[in-house]
């Protein structure tokens, strides 16, 4: 009987004890996050408040929770904390369960301490700024099931002891500068469902044994470098849903066995080097929603198989090789709203199934081999927004139901082979914002009913046989259209004048066409102008320097037209500040070249050295054109290279001297002064065009040496200076050596290599300083008068001097000293002489 009160109190004793060490532990769980607290960079964050040695860390600390007083759970994610994780506590917590210090801003390295954590079931550090390597020590943490390091910096291979892992259920690393392979270790985490490794630069095959994690249902091993083939052993995951493998180097075929994967949803192995048929096989994946090839080097024709997936709502198979005939069983896929096909090589006509997709929303067959006419049936797609049948040998007349389809945004139709006028039903697509009928022989009138198109952004009509005015309510457009492209049409009349202010137009191509008149001034308005191209027109007008204040405008083509009278520059220097090609050749410019407007552009006197891959014109599916002359033949730059320069003002009655400021367009590739009146020298300064690759300054008076400093010009490829007053001898350099004779014809002067004409052994170059007073024959009239009024004043002084020498050596009776100056002098240039 006394034993019971005995057993009781030595119970309470151990209860006491108990407690003791409980309270204990969590106050020193809870001290060693404060020290670890004490680091971060943002005191007084309001999450962390709570975090006081006054208050219960178990029951008042954010993000806190404990089980049996002791801290089991850690998460404060999306914190808003600055720090490392060098000071954190991994020794002082042993019963941690949960970590999540996602989503915060946490920098440095991963501890090696953090494998002492052996009771870590969850470990979330993703969305940080972590860098260096994986610590192998994470693979001591035998009952992780979930581990999270995605989105952060970190590099070096991923340790192969993550393979010890055997509970892990989630594995995500993407998005971070992982290298090396995939460990083959990987292949004992049998319980893993979810293997994310995106986004990183891991290279070599895909190792045989992921094909044994049964469990696994999303596999994301896109953009990173991986090689080889496919391995067929991926067939053995028949859980799988996800597979995604795009972005990658991998080669070889399809493997049949992918077929196999019954429960996948979404297959994307685009951006690949894969080859070979698409696998029949696929047909047997009638869950799949999404299915992605695109972007390979798939060849054959589509497996009529693909139309038993009734579930899909996305087909992308662009940019291949297949061919043959899109398969009329495509129109069983009534789910699908984005079929992409483009880029391919496929033939025939449109099959009239395509009418059943009706959930369609972008339909896209361009840049094939497409023939036939349009369907009709098209019309009934009601829900598409993007359709998209360019760059196809299409022919027929757009159907009048293409205007059934309201929701359309975006309508492509060029380069085809198409016919008739524009069908007044397009006038319903109020919601368009894309509309593209250019490269066709589409003829008739411009209809007015476009200007209704209130969401218009981009309108190519060009490369067409259309006619007639351009209405007036174009102009009004300009608020929200940004490229209006009619050129090489058969349009008349003249240019729309009503461009309203704030205008968003950002280029203009009325190019090849019948327009008379005058360039309106409202095109001022246009503060957004980029490209403005209205060559080749019967445009008549002066030079309109009013443009000058589109701080923007990078292209001015003017050519061929009746412009006319000199080129008068205003004192503005804001003016052509970005303008980087100007054409103005083929019309009637008069007086001389305007030396002030080329001090103006900005855009050629500097050379961007800090470009690094190549930017064009342009925006969207739209990119700026125009048509130049270069290196002496009519070339149409589809793209233009926002580096490109060039000055064009050939085939006008420009006259005078080339002013020597033209050597400040050091960003030059190509000049064209040929066919004027110039006189006087070739300046030297054009030697400081140093990317220069045509220049000709052909059929005009020029005359005197051509200078030696051209000869230094490494990037030229094209010289004509035909048909001028040149002399003397021809400079040699590396790049001189390949012009042949024809470059220089027509001036009987020249000699040296390449024309036929030997140089003699007394063949001088003319001094500099001759070369460089006559250089500056763009001086005006009162520049040239202080000069002679200079000359003179000298010329007086000078022979004031000598007449005083003179009278001292008379008088003297001795001129010996003058007679021994002579004879050394006469000596000196006899010697010289000879030399040369």
């Amino acid at each position: 009987m006394m034993m019971f009160p005995n057993f009781f109190s030595l119970f309470q004793l151990f209860s006491l004890l108990y407690l003791f060490t409980i309270t204990s532990a969590s106050t020193e769980e809870a001290t060693s996050l404060l020290k670890w607290k004490a680091t971060f960079q943002k005191q007084n964050n309001s999450l962390l408040a709570s975090w006081r040695s006054s208050s219960n860390a178990c029951k008042d600390w954010y993000g806190v929770i404990c089980f049996n007083g002791r801290i089991n759970k850690l998460n404060i994610t999306n914190s808003s904390v600055i720090g490392t994780l060098y000071d954190f506590p991994f020794l002082s917590l042993p019963f941690l369960e949960y970590l999540d210090l996602s989503m915060n801003n946490f920098s440095g390295t991963i501890p090696l301490e953090i494998g002492k954590l052996t009771n870590l079931v969850y470990l979330a550090l993703h969305t940080n700024q972590i860098s260096g390597t994986i610590p192998p020590q994470i693979g001591s943490q035998a009952k992780l099931q979930i581990l999270r390091l995605f989105d952060n910096h970190l590099s070096g291979t991923i340790p192969r002891e993550i393979g010890n892992l055997r509970s892990l259920t989630k594995l995500s690393l993407g998005t971070n500068f992982l290298s090396g392979s995939i460990p083959t270790s990987f292949g004992n985490l049998t319980s893993l469902s979810f293997l994310y490794l995106y986004e990183n630069q891991i290279s070599c095959s895909i190792p045989e044994e992921i094909g044994y994690l049964r469990s696994l249902t999303k596999l994301c091993l896109h953009n990173n470098s991986l090689n080889g083939s496919i391995p067929a052993s991926l067939g053995n995951l028949t859980n799988l849903s996800l597979l995604y493998l795009y972005g990658n180097q991998l080669s070889g075929s399809i493997p049949e066995e992918i077929g196999y994967l019954r429960s996948l949803t979404k297959l994307s192995l685009g951006i690949n080097f894969l080859s070979g048929s698409i696998p029949t096989s696929l047909g047997n994946l009638t869950s799949m929603s999404f299915l992605y090839l695109s972007v390979n080097q798939l060849s054959g024709s589509i497996p009529e198989e693909i139309g038993y997936l009734r579930s899909l709502t996305q087909l992308c198979l662009t940019n291949n090789s297949l061919n043959g005939s899109i398969p009329a069983p495509m129109g069983n896929l009534t789910n699908l709203s984005i079929l992409f096909l483009h880029e391919n090589q496929f033939s025939g006509s449109i099959p009239e199934e395509m009418s059943n997709l009706r959930s369609l929303t972008e339909l896209s067959l361009g840049i094939n081999f497409l023939s036939g006419s349009i369907p009709t049936s098209l019309g009934n797609l009601t829900s598409v927004s993007i359709l998209y049948l360019s760059v196809n040998q299409l022919s027929g007349s757009i159907p009048e139901e293409i205007g059934c389809l309201r929701s359309l945004t975006e309508l492509a139709f060029s380069t085809n082979s198409l016919n008739g006028s524009i069908p007044a039903s397009l006038g319903k697509l109020n919601n368009l914002s894309q509309f593209y009928l250019h490269e066709n022989q589409l003829s008739g009138s411009i209809l007015s009913f476009i200007c209704n198109f209130t969401s218009l952004q981009v309108l190519n009509l060009g490369r067409n046989n259309l006619e007639g005015a351009i209405p007036q309510c174009f102009g009004n457009m300009s608020g929200y259209l940004e490229v209006m492209d009619m050129q090489q049409n058969n349009l008349s009349g003249v240019l729309p004048n009503t461009f309203s202010v704030g205008s968003s137009l950002r280029s203009f191509n009325l190019q090849g066409n019948e327009l008379e008149g005058k360039i309106p001034r409202s095109l001022a308005n246009c503060k957004e102008l980029q490209d403005l191209d209205l060559g080749d027109n019967h445009l008549i007008d002066t030079f309109p320097m009013w443009l000058g204040t589109l701080s923007k405008l990078q292209v001015l083509s003017l050519r061929s037209n009746k412009l006319y009278g000199p080129i008068i520059t205003s004192r503005n220097e804001s003016i052509f500040v970005e303008l980087r090609i100007i054409d103005l050749s083929c019309n009637d410019f008069s007086g001389n070249l305007p030396m002030s407007l080329f001090q103006h552009l900005k855009g050629m006197r500097t050379i961007d050295q800090t470009m690094k891959s190549p930017r064009y014109l342009g925006n969207g599916e739209y990119q700026d054109s125009v048509t130049i002359a270069n290196k002496g033949l009519e070339l149409e730059l589809v793209r233009i290279l926002t580096t490109y320069t060039s000055v064009d003002l050939s085939s006008n009655k420009f006259e005078g001297p080339i002013p020597s400021i033209m050597g400040d367009l050091i960003a030059l590739r190509v000049l064209n002064l040929s066919l004027n009146e110039l006189q006087g020298h070739i300046p030297p300064s054009l030697g400081n065009l140093s990317v220069v690759e045509s220049l000709d300054l052909s059929s005009n008076h020029l005359v005197g040496e051509i200078p030696a400093q051209l000869s230094s010009l490494a990037s030229l490829e094209v010289l004509n200076l035909s048909y001028n007053h040149l002399k003397g001898c021809i400079p040699q350099g590396p790049q001189f050596q390949t012009f042949e004779s024809n470059s220089y014809e027509g001036n009987a002067g020249l000699c040296g290599f390449p024309v036929s004409k030997v140089c003699g052994n007394n063949c001088v170059s003319e001094t500099n300083y001759i070369v460089s007073a006559l250089d500056d024959q763009e001086s005006n009239s009162e520049c040239l008068n202080d000069f002679w009024k200079a000359a003179l004043m000298g010329y007086g002084s000078g022979l004031c001097i000598g007449l005083s020498i003179l009278y001292f050596m008379i008088s003297t009776g001795n001129p010996k000293w003058l007679a021994r100056i002579i004879v050394e002098l006469e000596h000196k240039i006899i010697m010289r002489r000879r030399k040369k």
